[in-house]
């Protein structure tokens, strides 16, 4: 998946912004201010995105290229280096359900409202 598909597809998601706060050039990605997507597009490209705990665990023992995540909590979080060995559908939905671990922590009327508008606009 290029940086542009990535981007994307994070971008497509309802109420998601974009920021840069640790560098120029390492973007984040927000829904309602909650942080759910870190990509590093320099070599080796990667992406940090948030996952449930068992999940995790079980893409970590299927992918090599899915490990702990960088610099966050390593229970939640997994690294994924985009060296094309994860299936681009398989990294959709993993954005997906990223989003989807993030939007579960929002106060209940910003996340009632952004998984309602994820319900309309169906899969990626």
């Amino acid at each position: 998946m290029s940086p542009e598909e990535i981007a994307a597809v994070l971008l497509g998601l309802p109420e998601v912004s974009e920021e840069e706060p640790f560098a120029p050039g390492l973007p984040v990605y927000k829904v309602v201010g909650k942080v759910f997507a870190i990509y590093q597009p320099d070599p080796p490209a990667q992406i940090t995105l948030k996952c449930d705990p068992s999940r995790a665990l079980h893409l970590r023992d299927e992918y090599p290229a899915i490990v702990p995540g960088y610099h966050v909590n390593k229970r939640l979080w997994n690294t994924v280096s985009l060296d094309g060995s994860v299936p681009d559908d398989l990294l959709a939905d993993l954005m997906r359900h990223s989003y989807e671990q993030a939007a579960a922590g929002l106060r209940k009327a910003d996340r009632e409202r952004v998984l309602a508008r994820l319900d309309r606009a169906g899969p990626i």
